[in-house]
């Protein structure tokens, strides 16, 4: 599983990443984006080894309220459903 994750990430837009955020209804500003691009690339291997551990709440400073509602809600959905499969 985690290769597959892996090599998805490896090819990982940031076309892609702003494409998910809009099918989720979050319009990412410029430097939202960036950061959540870069921190997906850098931290998805921490990320997926400890799911449990990850704060969410620790990043709400580099979002707009607005998006960061939306992202939380998201993330929650995502864990809630795929953390049998970590």
């Amino acid at each position: 599983m985690f290769n597959i994750i892996e090599r998805f990430i490896n090819k990982m837009t940031k076309d892609d990443v702003n494409n998910f955020a809009i099918s989720k209804n979050i319009y990412l500003s410029d430097s939202e984006l960036d950061y959540t691009y870069n921190f997906i690339k850098k931290n998805y291997k921490t990320m997926l080894q400890n799911p449990k551990l990850f704060d969410i709440n620790r990043y709400r400073s580099i979002y707009t309220s607005e998006n960061f509602a939306k992202i939380s809600k998201v993330y929650q959905e995502y864990f809630q459903k795929y953390a049998n499969y970590l």
